[in-house]
């Protein structure tokens, strides 16, 4: 089932604004427990990395969402 234009806007102001501040004290949570403390640290490169991954994978799920948001409304007249 497609989206309307006006649901996609609606979702993706949704995901921005509660969505993505969750899942990033998730990755905090989550790299904070990986990385560990002392001499149990993953290498500079490693950790890179995963911020890296970690910055693109929310978006691939929903690049649908917030695919032409920023257009005008396709479905509008004139």
């Amino acid at each position: 089932m497609a989206l309307s234009y006006k649901a996609r806007r609606r979702w993706a102001l949704v995901v921005l604004l509660v969505g993505l501040p969750v899942y990033v004290i998730v990755c905090t949570v989550v790299m904070a427990w990986l990385t560990g403390e002392g001499d149990a640290q993953l290498p500079f490169l490693v950790q890179l990395l995963i911020y890296i991954g970690l910055g693109v994978v929310w978006a691939v799920p929903l690049r649908k969402i917030f695919k032409g948001v920023g257009q005008a409304d396709p479905d509008q007249q004139g």
